[in-house]
């Protein structure tokens, strides 16, 4: 079993290197790979030393099984047909393949046989939002089909990647010396603030981000669930919360709700209001889990429920979930 991580400097990069160790992923050899930029940088897997190779079209990936992909959107296009033409699995956490129609879109706790079917060669790992919410949503569809959605998700500054991570820091920093604060990577200030305001706005008034929510939603739960998303960045280093309201065909009682997402693969029931337990970023990140509390019947609809997700999107919104895609290919024997 050999590996490739292409873009292996970013932090979702990094974040593969640590799931593959913690996880013990089989393999006989590791290739990182890389932007000119990254080329040379040196990283410690498993007791040994590897140096980032630039990627580039030629040969390299020959005899490479899986290919973990975190490099954006315009490199994955570019360098697709290069990862793939000698038989690698390209697992990509990009948004450029997710609503293709040859390219299956992956999670695993809710279609991964769709992941056998993938005639480029290629996987799509979800947006992390959506990963999140549908595996909360895949044990209330075993009860009952969901007609509609409706979500508020809380997105912490590590989903726009380390830098962005770095600047809220800088934030709090230079605010508490009185000076003005860097803004770069946002639209404004996140230190103190919200924006509601992820990805770039489209023509209907919804964010790329909340579009994603809804047409990635029904591509891998197979569903005509309507879903209606407002996306926001929050003050929060990492993991993003959602607070997500639910029509089923028909009333759901709590009892039943709460013991199936209790039973569920990849979701933690944490939902004791009484004793203050509910799910919060700060102690669910570096978690591999979907935690779900705070279920209740909505008062305004009697086929409706409430509840509050929070997952680490770094671990389950992206490197994690493309682990787990090429742990299920490896169970079914399906690599290659």
């Amino acid at each position: 079993m050999n590996v490739a991580i292409v873009g292996a400097s970013g932090a979702v990069g990094q974040e593969f290197l640590r799931v593959l160790e913690q996880r013990s992923f089989p393999m006989d050899n590791l290739v990182l790979f890389g932007s000119s930029r990254s080329a040379g940088r040196e990283y410690m897997f498993r007791g040994k030393s590897y140096i980032v190779k630039e990627l580039k079209h030629n040969d390299d990936f020959k005899g490479i099984d899986v290919a973990f992909v975190s490099a954006g959107g315009s490199t994955s296009v570019e360098f697709a047909e290069t990862i793939t033409k000698h038989g690698a699995v390209m697992i990509d956490n990009s948004s450029a393949f997710r609503m293709e129609n040859d390219v299956p879109l992956v999670v695993p706790e809710v279609n991964p046989e769709d992941a056998l079917n993938r005639p480029r060669g290629i996987i799509a790992n979800p947006n992390c939002t959506t990963i999140q919410m549908v595996v909360a949503l895949n044990a209330i569809e075993k009860l009952s089909h969901i007609k509609r959605v409706h979500v508020a998700t809380y997105q912490a500054a590590s989903g726009a990647g380390a830098t962005a991570m770095a600047e809220l820091i800088k934030q709090y920093e230079q605010i508490q010396k009185g000076e003005e604060p860097t803004v770069e990577k946002f639209a404004y200030q996140l230190a103190y603030n919200l924006i509601p305001h992820v990805d770039v706005f489209t023509d209907n008034g919804y964010t790329k981000e909340e579009m994603k929510m809804y047409n990635e939603t029904r591509k891998i739960m197979h569903s005509d669930i309507e879903v209606s998303a407002t996306c926001v960045r929050v003050p929060v280093m990492r993991a993003h919360s959602e607070a997500t309201w639910v029509e089923t065909e028909r009333p759901l009682s709590i009892e039943e709700v709460r013991n199936a997402f209790a039973g569920a693969e990849g979701v933690i029931l944490q939902d004791n209001p009484s004793k203050k337990e509910y799910p919060m970023p700060l102690f669910v990140a570096d978690h591999d889990e979907v935690y779900v509390g705070r279920i209740r019947k909505d008062l305004t609809n009697p086929n409706g429920l409430s509840f509050w997700t929070v997952s680490d999107q770094i671990r389950k919104g992206a490197a994690l979930n493309a682990v787990q895609i090429a742990e299920y290919l490896l169970k079914v024997g399906n690599i290659r």
